[in-house]
Parts: structure tokens; sequence; C-alpha cells
């Protein structure tokens, strides 16, 4: 509990000071935009997190945590981004290459293959696709990352039931 107010009390503190030691931004604090930032990292996390309660249901490897951390820091990482001089296109598609790599490392880890079956692809399909709500939200592509969250929720949760009894019916006949 000691620790929880000190760290309130500093957080309260820095606010104070107008956050001058914790944002640099090379001028004036710039509230509106440091604001819009918050908002964007919190909308992408809200976007992925009923994708992450479907996933995380089941006990899945990657599940309610994951999918949302993944869409705000891809998020964060683009918006971290905008905000360097000399930002331009080129800059964009590289930033977008990074996530889109680290993202998909991040799938892979939870691809199985056992027993001459493989699990964890629309898991792994779901983690790329919460990256890409994140950056849909950083560039203001709200209607993408609203459609790209929706869509996949859906797909997971109305297509696993039957895709549970495809998997059954297929095991029952060997």
């Amino acid at each position: 509990m000691d620790v929880a107010m000190g760290l309130l009390e500093w957080v309260i503190a820095m606010v104070g000071y107008g956050w001058d030691v914790v944002i640099q931004r090379g001028h004036a604090q710039d509230w509106p935009h440091i604001m819009a930032n918050i908002l964007h990292i919190v909308l992408a996390y809200v976007l992925a997190f009923p994708i992450g309660w479907e996933r995380g249901k089941n006990y899945n490897i990657a599940g309610l945590r994951t999918f949302p951390i993944v869409a705000m820091a891809s998020c964060g990482y683009a918006l971290a981004a905008n905000d360097l001089p000399d930002f331009n296109s080129d800059a964009v598609s590289r930033v977008i290459q990074g996530l889109v790599a680290g993202i998909g490392f991040i799938g892979g880890g939870a691809i199985v293959k056992e027993a001459g079956t493989v699990q964890g692809v629309a898991t792994a399909a779901s983690i790329w696709n919460t990256g890409a709500i994140g950056i849909a939200v950083a560039y203001g592509n709200l209607d993408i990352a609203i459609t790209l969250s929706v869509v996949n929720f859906l797909t997971l949760w109305l297509l696993t039931p039957i895709s549970e009894k495809f998997r059954q019916s297929s095991d029952s006949h060997d």
C-alpha cells in the first residue's frame, strides 16, 4: 500500500510540474496532442479487448492480456514515430514493416504442432490483426480499426464452435 501511495504522490507531483521532467517535446507542452495520443492508445486497447477476451476464455496461450497490449503497443510505436523530426512516408513504411515482423514473431509463438495437428493459427492471425488495429488507430483510420476488431471478434466467436465440430468429426472418423 505504501508503494502505491508513493507512486500516486510521484505522479501527482509530475503533473503539478507540468511533466517538464517526464515529457520533453522540444517546445512547450502540447496538452491537446498528449491527450489525443493517450486517447488513441486507450482506444486501441479497447478495440482489441473483445478479441483477447474471446481467446482467453478458452485458456489459449495468448488471451485477455496479450491482445490489448499488442494493439496499444503498435499504436504507441506508430504515434511515437509520428512525432519524430523529418517523419515521412518512407519512415511510416519502415515503422509498419517492423511492427508487422515483430508481431508476426509473437504470433508464431502461439502456433503449436503436436501429434500431426497444428493449433493456434487463428490466435496467431488474431495477434497480427490486433497489431493492425493499433496501427489503424494511430493513423486515424478508425473505420478500419473498428471493422478489423468487429470482424475478428465475430469470426472467432461464431466460427470457433463450427471449427471444433469439424475437428471432432474428423477425429471420430480416424
